[in-house]
């Protein structure tokens, strides 16, 4: 992966390619020496830039200061050029969710800037960053349009056309990388080849090696061996001269697949073992995982099993630290608030369309009734303004009715976010079973493997011991298998659209299930998270009949916030402190009363009132919508007939108490 190229702060001129380790003492030399914040910015992006290809770990730490100092300073191109700096770092580290994070914390402050080639570089590192989890047509999807963007750029309105050389030609280099794993060499050979020249007549040797890499894969694609394994030299000699060890360490790997596909297992050994060596040196998670990988599948193919074995389990730590449900449930998360985002902004403007309709629509009537009074004693006149106050009257009602729609889009926006961040907390969960029966079916396949072997032999005592540990697995695979499709089901009930119909439904159930998939929701999202919870539930409870997954939202909703509150307050108390929910009913003058009560962070007095009210929410931005009381007091109230009472004591705690009518 490039580190692309981002515009430098208007007032100081920098633009430094990757130094030799030579030059280790002279930076930290310049920033000991720097005594503005504008020096120590400069050392401190010189020596995040010299660590980037071969200590990232390192390269993050002085980029985030150097974003820090920019931020202090509100210099924003300066933290747009530092975030972009972090998540090339993280990219290099395999944390993707974190890089492209970054990426678009950069794409914000392009669009508050209206600096279009920032929007385009971003645009780019982000399809960069999807590149290196392999997702080939997202990361194609945000390279052409940040292609696109830099077309319509001319780099005669920036004031260093070397940089925005250096970004289109590492633009054209990484879609050709996607085309490459797309297994489309023309199309690759034709961005390739132009990123190529550019990077001649920039002087770039950073990026030359990995653009070789790529010509030798398609000369691979191609049929052409030979020319193959001359780029994929001359490309660790390249990587070799720039010092960029994870690009040394893919070309090594290229060289590594070369040779295994052409029958020449020492050769492939050999290579691979020093690609996973420089990778691991240099902590690139990403080749550490490609290296073990390939380790394996020699060993593996050459009966090796002890060494195998060894990178087999090498390569599975990994791969469970770079694509871990946390990660994967970030990214997740990263794409839905992003398509939240995107909707946020149409429907802003269409607001602001509408209101303009509105102006537009009232001027007009305030002179059509200026025309009807001048025109009072004329009849024909006045038939003519009666005729265009009609039609004006019948615009604006067309004009509100798309303002309530597009009212309705919001309310069903913080719907499905409030889904969606449910759905991504519980896919923890789902994947732990799936894990196991994922892991034990692998075993399983070794041992029919072993206990054929056994048999072979005549090794029956060995046979018997072997079909008995296999019995076992299978009993493990077939109980977290049931317990994947209890979890989908819950998560099923959840999801369904409500139809409005009324079932006979039994609360205390209801109540139950309800409290165990928040609580795992939240646990998947913040693993530290505990709390204790008491159920009290009256046995006797008659049922009632009620729309189940009206009230299901209901209890999600409130439970979500109660665990929020104790999970804010653990924050802060002490040691002794400890989480609690406590979840009640009752059956009282022919009423339920479900009580969900807690011991967090309490409801101040001055905002109480104010709880019930659309899109009022004391939660941070990103936390919090703003309707989940609201549309659950339209639930309980306007849906059911009940009533919703809240009883709080701040930094003590809060119970809020639904209750409905029992005949319903």
């Amino acid at each position: 992966m490039k580190r692309a190229i981002t515009l430098t702060l208007l007032f100081f001129a920098f633009f430094t390619v990757r130094a030799q380790h030579k030059q280790s003492d002279t930076l930290r030399l310049a920033l000991i020496k720097a005594s503005t914040d504008t020096a120590k910015f400069n050392a401190l992006h010189d020596l995040g830039n010299f660590y980037f290809g071969s200590m990232p770990d390192s390269a993050i730490v002085f980029d985030q200061r150097a974003y820090l100092i920019a931020k202090k300073n509100n210099w924003l191109e300066g933290q747009a050029h530092e975030l972009n700096n972090i998540a090339s770092d993280y990219d290099q580290l395999g944390d993707y969710a974190n890089s492209i994070q970054y990426y678009q914390q950069s794409l914000r402050i392009g669009e508050e800037t209206g600096d279009d080639f920032q929007i385009a570089n971003a645009n780019g590192n982000i399809g960069s960053a999807y590149l290196s989890k392999y997702d080939y047509q997202k990361a194609l999807l945000y390279m052409l349009l940040a292609q696109k963007l830099l077309q319509e750029y001319p780099k005669t309105h920036h004031k260093k056309s070397n940089i925005y050389n250096a970004e289109v030609a590492i633009n054209l280099s990484n879609i050709g990388d996607v085309y490459v794993y797309l297994h489309k060499p023309d199309s690759a050979q034709y961005y390739l080849t132009d990123a190529y020249k550019k990077c001649l007549a920039l002087n770039r040797k950073d990026l030359i090696g990995p653009i070789k890499s790529d010509f030798g894969k398609i000369e691979s694609l191609k049929g052409n061996p030979r020319g193959a394994l001359r780029y994929f030299r001359e490309a660790i000699i390249s990587d070799k001269a720039s010092d960029n060890a994870n690009d040394l360490s893919s070309s090594n790997l290229n060289i590594a697949q070369f040779y295994f596909k052409q029958k020449q297992p020492d050769s492939a050994i050999l290579y691979a073992q020093t690609a996973l060596d420089v990778a691991t040196k240099g902590n690139f998670k990403t080749n550490i995982l490609n290296a073990a990988q390939e380790l394996y599948t020699y060993y593996n193919e050459a009966n090796n099993l002890p060494l195998a074995f060894k990178y087999f389990k090498l390569s599975t730590a990994v791969k469970d630290s770079l694509f871990s449900q946390d990660k994967v449930k970030q990214l997740l998360s990263l794409d839905f608030n992003e398509k939240v985002r995107q909707q946020e902004l149409q429907a802003e403007q269409a607001r602001a369309q509408n209101r303009l309709r509105i102006y537009v629509l009232s001027g007009g009537l305030a002179v059509l009734l200026m025309m009807a009074i001048i025109f009072w004693r004329n009849s024909n006149q006045r038939k003519k303004a009666n005729h265009l106050l009609q039609k004006q009257k019948e615009e604006i009602q067309t004009t509100l009715g798309e303002l309530r729609t597009t009212q309705a889009q919001l309310v069903q926006s913080a719907k499905m976010a409030s889904l969606g961040e449910l759905t991504a907390g519980i896919a923890h969960e789902i994947q732990n079973p799936l894990n196991f029966v994922n892991n034990f079916s692998e075993v399983n396949e070794e041992m029919l493997t072993e206990l054929k072997e056994a048999l072979t032999s005549g090794n029956t005592e060995e046979a018997l011991t072997i079909a008995n540990d296999v019995r076992e697995n299978e009993k493990k695979i077939r109980h977290h298998g049931k317990r994947a499709d209890f979890i989908v089901k819950g998560m099923l009930e959840h999801s369904r659209t409500s139809t409005g119909e009324r079932q006979i439904t039994n609360i205390n159930v209801l109540a139950d299930e309800f409290l165990k998939l928040s609580y795992h929701g939240l646990r998947a999202k913040d693993k530290g998270f505990n709390a204790e919870l008491t159920m009290n539930l009256d046995n006797n409870l008659p049922k009632i009949n009620v729309v189940q997954q009206d009230i299901g939202r209901v209890l999600i909703n409130l439970f979500g916030n109660a665990f929020y509150a104790v999970n804010q307050k653990a924050k802060t108390a002490g040691p002794d402190y400890k989480p609690t929910v406590e979840v009640s009913s009752v059956q009282q003058n022919g009423s339920i009363l479900i009580s969900i009560k807690d011991n967090g962070t309490g409801i101040p007095d001055n905002i109480r009132e104010k709880i019930m009210q659309p899109f009022f929410t004391t939660k941070p931005t990103g936390e919090g919508t703003g309707l989940g009381l609201s549309l659950s007091y339209d639930i309980v109230v306007k849906g059911h007939g009940g009533s919703i009472q809240v009883n709080s004591v701040e930094g003590e705690g809060s119970e809020f108490i639904i209750m409905l009518p029992s005949g319903q």
